[in-house]
């Protein structure tokens, strides 16, 4: 089953900045072990490992973790890769 990123639009109407930020969230699911998760999320963000276990553990316990926050493009090309694997990805403005 293939997943796609979701990038919700600014709804207050204004215009994106250089300055905006925006986050990574997550979303569990039944298919990934935690060790393909915490690999992907470290991939990705280049975090650590503690880091990647910490965020997988969120994933597993709380349904969603954010994993990363950044501008919008950054934003996108860490949930690209993410959803390589079948995770669900969404890319939020802050």
């Amino acid at each position: 089953m293939a997943t796609e990123t979701i990038v919700r639009p600014d709804l207050a109407g204004g215009s994106e900045t250089q300055t905006e930020s925006w986050i990574v969230v997550v979303y569990n699911n039944e298919k990934n072990t935690y060790d393909e998760v915490m690999m992907i999320l470290m991939i990705a963000t280049h975090c650590d490992e503690e880091e990647a276990y910490i965020e997988t553990w969120e994933v597993d316990h709380l349904g969603k973790s954010v994993v990363h926050n950044a501008g919008k493009e950054e934003c996108e090309d860490v949930a690209h890769i993410i959803r390589q694997i079948g995770i669900k990805v969404e890319v939020i403005a802050e």
